[in-house]
């Protein structure tokens, strides 16, 4: 296992961050698009998705930094789940908020709940700790299928 880096471990924070930002930023505006459509119950104020997300991307930065460090071939296959997700994820904003299209935003959201899975599920043969820190992710993707969905059928 590689030793412990505080530099390499803000760098796998940070660059996950970055791009849920870049993500925001290409998305363009959100909040009025997600207050002109109709959405399914349960779903929350615009405010709580920026928040929400900071604190899951610093937890998925967390998470595969720790996966990273045993450096076996497990851990760099799923250190590459966990790059194929964030893609995924990157994406979803992009094709939900910048082209209006719900019905493949709806099928990324469950490519990305399925992608998240696999991470977790990879996470956890190598290290408990690291996936127990993604269940949350799993969680609200999970409930972003749902409002993403929801909001498909909806509208």
């Amino acid at each position: 296992m590689k030793k412990f880096s505080w530099t390499d471990l803000l760098i796998f924070v940070i660059s996950t961050e970055i791009v849920g930002a870049f993500s925001a930023l290409l998305s363009g505006g959100y909040t009025e698009l997600y207050t002109e459509l109709i959405r399914p119950p349960l779903s929350p104020p615009a405010l709580v998705f920026p928040i929400v997300w900071t604190i899951l991307y610093a937890l998925m930065g967390i998470s595969a930094y720790q996966v990273w460090r045993y450096d076996t071939l497990s851990s760099r296959r799923a250190v590459g789940v966990y790059a194929i997700q964030l893609a995924i994820n990157f994406s979803w904003s992009i094709i939900f908020f910048r082209f209006e299209a719900l019905f493949l935003a709806a099928v990324v959201a469950v490519l990305l709940f399925i992608a998240v899975g696999a991470m977790v599920y990879l996470f956890r043969r190598i290290d408990r700790k690291a996936a127990h820190l993604q269940l949350p992710y799993l969680v609200w993707s999970l409930f972003a299928a749902y409002l993403a969905i929801g909001t498909y059928l909806l509208n």
